[in-house]
């Protein structure tokens, strides 16, 4: 199978089949072997501070995650010799997250967000990653480093 069309399938099916994921309203806008991206929109449930309104910290930690495990799981998959629906689905079952650290820079304030990320090391058993969060205006957010059992 070619990696474009592995990563198109695995981003439909992040994007539209799991529930927590469609909950917040993440999309994952780019998949590639050494960066990925989410976008979503501010939505009113997504608040942790209602004088301010900005967004829940956890919904910053919960994207930062899922971003770092999108380009992990991308760098892994690309790593996999002649890869087929089993390769792929015993690798990403053994996939998790390890350790992850949010600094948090400024209130998340803004109208629609995106989330990027990139490959810090790609080891044999860990990697991992380095993520960003910005408003639509540019502005940092958060930034995160996810470390990813792979």
């Amino acid at each position: 199978m070619e990696k474009q069309f592995i990563f198109e399938q695995i981003t439909e099916m992040w994007n539209n089949h799991i529930p927590f994921n469609s909950l917040l309203g993440f999309t994952i806008t780019q998949m590639t072997e050494e960066y990925a991206e989410i976008q979503f929109d501010w939505q009113d449930k997504l608040m942790g501070n209602p004088i301010q309104k900005i967004l829940h910290g956890g919904v910053t930690a919960s994207v930062l995650d899922m971003v770092g495990g999108v380009v992990i799981s991308a760098n892994l998959i690309g790593r996999i010799n002649k890869p087929d629906k089993k390769k792929i689905a015993d690798k990403l079952s053994k996939f998790c997250t390890i350790d992850l650290r949010t600094d948090y820079l400024r209130p998340g304030k803004g109208k629609s967000f995106v989330a990027t990320a990139r490959i810090i090391r790609h080891g044999s058993k860990v990697a991992v990653a380095r993520m960003e969060l910005h408003n639509e205006k540019g502005e940092h957010i958060a930034f995160g480093t996810g470390t990813y059992m792979v």
